[in-house]
């Protein structure tokens, strides 16, 4: 289990090739400042952890590490879908444009016109891209793609977020199937 005073860093994946690299699937903006060897994660299951990052390297649009203590193929595969798990970046460190999970969940949904659609229940990581799942006035749950082309607008300090959605995304739209 993650502590809410800790952020998702990356999700373990596959072993590649023979001399203990994994891929990873990462959930940071900035894994410049993240993914430094020497660094030692803490993890999700907690009990795999930690993790000290020995080397890391991007091929062919992947990004692939490697862990102290896993020095081959056989040995990184046992830690397949694992996370990596860290205290939030430093102001200085942080990207404008990124927030965290609890810091969107409560946040006003409007329009662009400043029409509320709902309240921002959280926020799923999916491979593609996060979505925002939205609870309409009825009750119904929609995801909205956290894309900038839908969700222009991210104030946090003001309280709402700013959805420009396709028609027949929301429940409210009532379009027939």
């Amino acid at each position: 289990m993650i502590e809410p005073a800790q952020v998702r860093v990356a999700t373990l994946g596959a072993a590649h090739g023979l001399k203990g690299d994994v891929r990873l699937q990462l959930h940071t903006d900035n894994p410049a400042a993240r993914l430094v060897p020497g660094t030692r994660f803490t993890t999700d299951p907690r009990d795999a952890g930690p993790l000290e990052l020995t080397a890391v390297v991007e091929r062919s649009g992947s990004t692939y590490a490697r862990f102290a203590g896993y020095p081959d193929r056989t040995a990184v595969e046992t830690l397949r879908g694992i996370v990596l798990v860290a205290e939030p970046l430093t102001d200085e460190d942080a990207d404008p444009d990124a927030w965290y999970p609890e810091q969107l969940t409560g946040l006003q949904a409007r329009r662009p016109d400043g029409t509320v659609i709902g309240t921002i229940a959280g926020i799923q990581h999916y491979p593609a891209q996060d979505v925002l799942l939205l609870t309409e006035p009825d009750g119904a749950r929609t995801l909205i793609p956290f894309v900038t082309a839908i969700v222009p607008t991210v104030d946090v300090e003001g309280g709402f977020v700013v959805i420009d959605p396709p028609l027949g995304l929301l429940a409210a739209d009532g379009i027939e199937d």
